[in-house]
């Protein structure tokens, strides 16, 4: 996924107060490089209590910043967490190690439909295995939107239509810094190949994107979540987890911000997480142990219920507060699913025109 996430002050000192500490030599311990608040900070504690084995959680905001330490090679990390695009250049590149699922007890518990998603990425689903997955779609603040539209948003025409933006651009709206996803949401909506890699599709989308910037408040992929909380903005186009935390934090505040998070009717970009290890990872059995600890039910609910991502592991959705599971914009139903798009990703030609097309529609030049 994407930059898309941000650890609060609180969150780091619960996660690391028996992780983060060095390790003697005697100790046995596994080295993680993960998202930033996307794990129970209890887990961790939990499974070096369980096993002895100290838990290093270091975290990043973008699949740039992993893939780049990867490239760079001895990284000193045993288990990362890939967004599938990245996933699949990173396989290509020799810089991930095949995983041996039958050194994981628990591996039973895979969700197979996700696994076969993500076997469109990483064929066999030989090198990775699913930790969380989720969407990008419309966060929005309930009444400000019917103030200005007259009814929730349920169609990308209410946000990528020209007419409809202009109408809530004086509440706010924030965009992800994503070009992956707002090109693919656009492409779709333009009745256009999401996953298509053509120049002249890729200018006609970023055109079109062009023709809205004058009504978007900001590009950013984590601020929008407080944005949202505290009534600053009223629409963003981001991932379903984060607009669930933002939802939350404005309950948990007391604030009067109702938010509901929509995956449009036309559909929208699915998007998938992926627990690896790496070529050169010093502590592979660890890391083994702690893959296998996230595929227990209880432990991948509970990872659920912290970030508001929908897991990887099927049986755990009976565990799940009936709030989060029986959310649609957290586990879509059969027919929403049927929607749902997932794009490969560009070779470095196609990359550079991406970001330089980006790059134009963010700044106008």
């Amino acid at each position: 996924m994407p930059m898309k996430k941000f650890l609060t002050a609180p969150a780091i000192a619960l996660a690391c107060a028996l992780a983060c500490a060095p390790a003697s030599a005697a100790e046995r311990v596994v080295n993680i490089f993960n998202w930033s608040d996307y794990i129970d900070p209890g887990v961790l504690e939990d499974f070096t209590r369980e096993t002895g084995i100290k838990v290093v959680y270091d975290t990043y905001d973008s699949n740039e910043m992993l893939e780049s330490r990867l490239l760079a090679g001895a990284t000193g990390y045993d288990i990362v967490v890939p967004s599938a695009t990245f996933l699949q250049r990173q396989i290509k590149a020799g810089v991930l190690q095949r995983i041996d699922r039958k050194r994981l007890a628990n591996a039973a518990n895979i969700w197979s439909e996700i696994d076969g998603r993500l076997s469109i990425y990483d064929p066999g689903s030989a090198h990775a295995i699913n930790y969380m997955w989720y969407t990008t779609g419309v966060a929005y603040n309930v009444a400000k939107v019917k103030e200005r539209l007259g009814k929730p948003i349920t169609s990308w025409d209410q946000v990528l239509r020209p007419e409809a933006l202009k109408k809530l651009a004086d509440c706010g709206v924030y965009v992800l810094d994503s070009p992956e996803d707002v090109f693919a949401i656009t492409l779709n909506y333009l009745k256009l190949d999401p996953d298509s890699k053509n120049e002249a599709d890729l200018k006609r989308a970023a055109d079109h994107l062009s023709g809205l910037r004058r009504w978007i408040k900001k590009f950013h992929s984590s601020e929008y979540i407080n944005a949202l909380a505290n009534g600053d903005i009223c629409v963003a186009i981001g991932w379903a987890g984060d607009s669930l935390q933002a939802r939350n934090r404005a309950r948990e505040a007391g604030a009067e911000v109702d938010i509901a998070y929509a995956i449009p009717v036309e559909g929208a970009l699915m998007s998938l997480d992926n627990l690896a290890i790496p070529v050169d990872a010093p502590h592979v059995a660890e890391a083994y142990q702690f893959i296998d600890y996230l595929l227990r039910p209880d432990v991948a609910a509970r990872n659920t219920k912290a970030t508001n991502f929908a897991n990887g592991v099927a049986l755990s959705r009976p565990l799940i507060d009936k709030s989060i599971a029986d959310d649609p914009a957290v586990y879509p139903n059969e027919a929403t699913m049927r929607r749902l798009f997932t794009v490969t990703p560009a070779d470095q030609q196609k990359q550079k025109l991406i970001t330089r097309l980006w790059t134009t529609v963010k700044t106008g030049r």
